[in-house]
């Protein structure tokens, strides 16, 4: 078996009306449930979109510098991400596939170790 995770980038989501969203939460976390029930379920969550909540770590100076806030200057934001332990890239397309579906919008699936 093999994990993998499936995320996107904040700004793949695009501008759509908030009855839109609503009604995308119900079959996105319906394929968090089947995920469950296949036994490949590592992790699931959406991301707070709330910037001003974030941290930077930064220690390519050689002394870590921990600051309030994002990164400057980067405009990729993780949205939200799901990680499934499944046999092959073959599995791992198969849901991410559904998820994009169901969010309707991209998703990017990444082997992790």
């Amino acid at each position: 078996m093999a994990q993998y995770i499936i995320y996107f980038n904040q700004t793949w989501v695009g501008d759509h009306p908030e009855e839109w969203f609503a009604s995308r939460g119900p079959l996105a976390h319906a394929v968090v449930e089947e995920i469950k029930a296949a036994g490949a379920y590592v992790f699931a969550a959406g991301v707070d979109e709330d910037m001003t909540g974030a941290f930077s770590a930064d220690a390519t100076s050689g002394t870590v510098v921990v600051t309030d806030g994002p990164i400057p200057a980067n405009d990729a934001r993780i949205g939200g991400l799901t990680i499934i332990d499944v046999a092959d890239d073959e599995a791992a397309k198969v849901w991410g596939g559904k998820i994009a579906e169901a969010c309707g919008w991209p998703q990017e699936i990444r082997r992790v170790y």
